[in-house]
């Protein structure tokens, strides 16, 4: 079961939280090729977080899967991700960290 955990500084509050657990699970799906049924993701905000040295605006995301993870797979889900990411939350490219 592939599991994306979202951590941001940013509050929940001030996003549309179902639209990223939506579009998030639809990519992660479909990019490694397995069910959404089987697709669990965690969004967690208001984390406090500094990146490069400040608090400014940022994002970690960490995605773990037993089958469907390879560099072809992963350079995708980076792009994937920051894109639709990115434009739910306006984070900076520079203040993205994905971990696989």
């Amino acid at each position: 079961m592939p599991c994306l955990n979202l951590a941001t500084n940013v509050s929940l509050e001030v996003i549309d939280t179902p639209s990223i657990l939506s579009e998030a699970t639809k990519t992660v799906a479909k990019i490694i090729g397995k069910s959404e049924a089987y697709v669990m993701i965690m969004l967690m905000g208001s984390v406090p977080m500094s990146f490069g040295g400040t608090e400014k605006k940022t994002l970690y995301d960490e995605l773990v899967s037993i089958k469907g993870l390879n560099p072809d797979s992963n350079k995708k889900l980076s792009s994937a991700l920051f894109s639709r990411l990115n434009f739910r939350l306006k984070n900076p490219k520079s203040r993205f960290f994905l971990k696989f």
